[in-house]
């Protein structure tokens, strides 16, 4: 059509490729001065100077039939229709205020055989007359799927040089189009091509984080999301001036804030992510007084309610019945981290104060002036004015302070909740923060839950606090009109600093630790991330899926302590970790004394990694655990290269790592050349007698070592009776090798078969089940005749007793109903 009014909902290019292509698009800015006149041609002439002396705008014939005017936000320019006020023109050599051109394009009297293309909001159709306008569509996002699916694909692989990130990209497309495909609440969002973006831009975040990129963190990308969507945004009823309105109202996003974001705080608060229209209408409508408050309200329901929330669309079945019964209908956040988020931020800008907390601020700041002017006037009569008189006057410069100190307690109550909702009970055996976003995006496959859970935790809620407190944040939020001062981030800080320490001095799941983790990534402040660290002496991170986003979190948060800083212990065992992730844990290595790797998927390339790892000169590691791993004799001798010239090492695992004859060998010949080691685990490996008979003589002969692990190795009966004789050294008939071989020493019972049994025990589950019962198996005839040669009574007893236990083990392993590894520290 000649005259058409389109609102656009965040997919603009999708409307352009419904023009013919012959036509070209001139866009006019309309932020210019609305009082300098100006005619048509000298305003495309300021931005398209090619365009300047173009025959298409002389107004001659119908050359201007090919071209097309695109407006976007023309609401902000208020335009007046009135003849009176916007003179007729069709000259476009003529000048006339930028408003007035604007007008009589869309009278058609201006270039009339010209196609205008306006993009605003739907509301703001009311204020030009409908006699200008042919038709308007509502574009609310994708209507091709092969379209938004092309959007994934470009933006997942974006930048994705390598193969293997390329088939993790393609991967992650696949696991996303899988939930998309379902009858879901994202696939309602990402009709959106906006939530199409924060998608995207989130799942960049949580796999494809890299130690060259720009830090990034989750808040950043939601903070991002809205200064995109409603930077310079005003909501206005178009009766007066930008200045006036901005004054009177503030930016749009602040409105979102105090009632959009006063609905998720209540949802929060409550654990209650679904919402009714009555309380919709009771949250986002309020008490509002007068018509024209009405109007604002009508207008924010009409352009912007629907953006963030949608009716829920999940089957009814996943609803509680209580909240279902009635039919009625129920809403949901367009995204279940946008609820936290608004909560956070309604929480951070003091929205969520009573009214006496309001009016104390107000009545601060008023006192606090008058007592600046009172003080002028003092100081000037101070001579003149009698002492008692004087220290009333004075006296005024206490409520200042006074209010200041009310105040301050309420930043008080801002970390004194984060650090509560950080650290709930019910929330301790939940999967980690970073897990939970992750499956919303990406779903849970396997069997659904029979009943919707309506109860969920809001474990991002307290994480969201801290990230809008970053200056960078802050920095956005102001362009939204969202001011956050910093004597505010100081008192939250100061408190919350407080809270931390004292919680994290319990002992803490380590699903909760990492949640710990990520909230000192997201506040990225690196002096209160080493105080809250100093507090910790132990990072037990087990059976925590470590992702290259954790490892990089975990390194940058020990990379704010000092060089001196000093971990007991870094416990990643079970974490699924590689060698791509073991390269950008290297700055945490270096702040612990005992590493623990076990139970990862190492290979023989990852001991490259830990063998610099030990020639570091600025780490001190002293114990390293690495059972269970791959690493195999190629490996192995990589790590020992590191031996002649560390001296830090005390405590080396190689439990289960594929470590043969030749790697024993080597691991004997090296020994020596490593003077403080002192405890060594090469059990459940592949070393025969000779072997291990030559690493035992090592170890007699090593200055500090005195234990060595060699159970459930190929050995005879004869080479086990004669492992414990040789552990005695012959310089020193006083100093003993314990040699843990077997469960019995000969004839009699070792005194260490309760840690052989137990490693068996908590491990057997990972471990080749026919192997391992054959150990326990040999394990049984030792004890049968070790028992027979006992004349003592109460000897054969406990030859009994530990029968008993080895019989119960392999029971156990022959029904299969061990106990989950949790890995041996040893």
């Amino acid at each position: 059509s000649n005259s058409s009014n389109f609102t656009n909902n965040g997919c603009f290019e999708c409307l352009l490729m419904s023009f013919p292509t012959e036509l070209q698009p001139i866009s006019v800015m309309t932020d210019i001065s609305p009082n300098r006149p100006a005619s048509l041609r000298d305003l495309v002439g300021r931005k398209y100077l090619h365009l300047r002396r173009h025959p298409l705008l002389n107004g001659e014939g119908e050359q201007a039939k090919d071209v097309l005017f695109l407006f976007k936000g023309m609401e902000k320019m208020q335009l007046d229709f009135r003849i009176g006020s916007s003179e007729l023109c069709s000259d476009p050599n003529e000048p006339l205020p930028p408003g007035g051109v604007v007008v009589n394009l869309l009278r058609k009297y201006l270039l009339p055989e010209a196609s205008i293309l306006v993009s605003t909001r739907l509301s703001a159709l009311d204020r030009i007359p409908q006699k200008y306008v042919n038709h308007y569509v509502q574009i609310c996002g994708f209507n091709d799927p092969d379209r938004q699916r092309a959007y994934f694909t470009s933006r997942l692989l974006q930048q994705r040089g390598e193969t293997a990130q390329n088939q993790e990209a393609q991967a992650l497309i696949e696991l996303l189009y899988l939930n998309l495909q379902r009858e879901s609440q994202l696939a309602a969002a990402c009709y959106l091509p906006s939530y199409c973006w924060l998608t995207c831009a989130t799942l960049h975040f949580l796999h494809f984080t890299n130690t060259q990129a720009p830090i990034r963190t989750l808040t950043g990308i939601y903070t991002s999301f809205l200064r995109l969507n409603f930077g310079g945004e005003v909501l206005s009823t178009g009766t007066a001036t930008n200045e006036s309105i901005q004054e009177q109202h503030g930016s749009l996003m602040m409105y979102v804030v105090r009632t959009v974001g006063k609905l998720a705080y209540d949802g929060v608060m409550y654990k209650r992510t679904s919402f009714s229209e009555k309380e919709l209408e009771q949250w986002i409508g309020g008490k509002t007084k007068t018509d024209e408050e009405l109007h604002l309200l009508a207008m924010f329901q009409t352009d912007v309610l629907d953006f963030f929330l949608a009716p829920c669309v999940e089957s009814r079945k996943y609803i509680p019945k209580d909240l279902g019964e009635n039919g009625e209908r129920r809403y949901v956040f367009a995204v279940p981290a946008m609820q936290e988020y608004l909560a956070a931020l309604y929480v951070v800008l003091g929205e969520n104060k009573s009214a006496l907390e309001k009016l104390t601020k107000e009545v601060s700041v008023a006192i606090g002036q008058a007592s600046e002017d009172v003080n002028a006037i003092v100081n000037i009569f101070s001579k003149f004015i009698p002492l008692r008189i004087f220290a009333i006057f004075n006296l005024l410069k206490l409520f200042p302070k006074l209010f200041e100190k009310i105040i301050s307690q309420n930043k008080g109550k801002i970390a004194r909740t984060m650090a509560a909702e950080m650290f709930r009970t019910e929330d301790s055996y939940n999967e980690d923060v970073l897990d939970q976003v992750e499956q919303s995006l990406l779903g849970v496959h396997g069997p659904k839950p029979k009943q919707y859970d309506d109860s969920q935790p809001f474990e991002l809620y307290p994480i969201f606090m801290g990230g809008l407190l970053h200056y960078g944040n802050r920095v956005l939020l102001q362009q939204l009109d969202c001011n956050i001062q910093s004597a505010t981030v100081a008192q939250i800080t100061r408190t919350l600093r407080k809270y931390l320490v004292r919680e994290i001095s319990k002992p803490l799941p380590p699903e909760e630790l990492m949640d710990l983790l990520v909230l000192l990534y997201e506040f990225q402040n690196p002096r209160l991330t080493e105080e809250v660290l100093f507090s910790i002496r132990r990072i037990c991170l087990t059976n925590i899926r470590m992702t290259s986003l954790k490892c990089f979190i975990l390194s940058s948060v020990l990379s704010c302590t000092p060089a001196s800083y000093r971990l007991k212990e870094l416990d990643l065992s079970s974490c699924l970790l590689n060698h791509d992730m073991l390269q950008m844990l290297w700055p945490a290595f270096r702040h612990t004394h005992s590493l623990n790797l076990q139970f990862n998927s190492l290979g023989p390339e990852s001991c490259v990694t830990l063998r610099d790892l030990l020639l570091d000169p600025k780490s001190s590691i002293s114990s390293l655990q690495l059972c269970d791993n791959p690493l195999l004799d190629s490996g192995c001798s990589t790590l020992l290269e590191a031996l002649p010239h560390n001296q830090s090492l005390m405590h080396l695992s190689l439990l289960h790592t594929g470590l043969g004859d030749s790697g024993a060998l080597e691991l004997a010949e090296r020994l020596h050349q490593h003077t403080t080691l002192q405890e060594l685990n090469v059990a459940y490996n592949n070393i025969g007698d000779s072997a291990a008979m030559i690493l035992v003589d090592a170890c007699r002969e090593h200055p500090s070592i005195h234990t060595l692990h060699l159970y459930l190795n190929p050995i005879s009966n004869l080479g086990k009776q004669s492992l414990s004789v040789r552990g005695v050294s012959k310089a020193s008939s006083n100093r003993r090798v314990r040699v843990l071989a077997s469960v019995t020493e000969g004839s009699d019972i070792s005194e260490d078969w309760h840690p052989i049994l137990s490693v068996i025990r908590e491990n057997a589950s990972t471990w080749e089940r026919k192997r391992v019962m054959q150990q326990l198996e040999i394990f049984l005839k030792d004890l049968e005749w070790g028992r027979q040669q006992q004349p003592s009574f109460w000897k054969r007893l406990h030859f009994r007793r530990v029968q008993k236990q080895v019989q119960h083990t392999l029971q156990m392993l022959e029904k299969n109903v061990l106990p989950p590894s949790k890995g041996f520290n040893k």
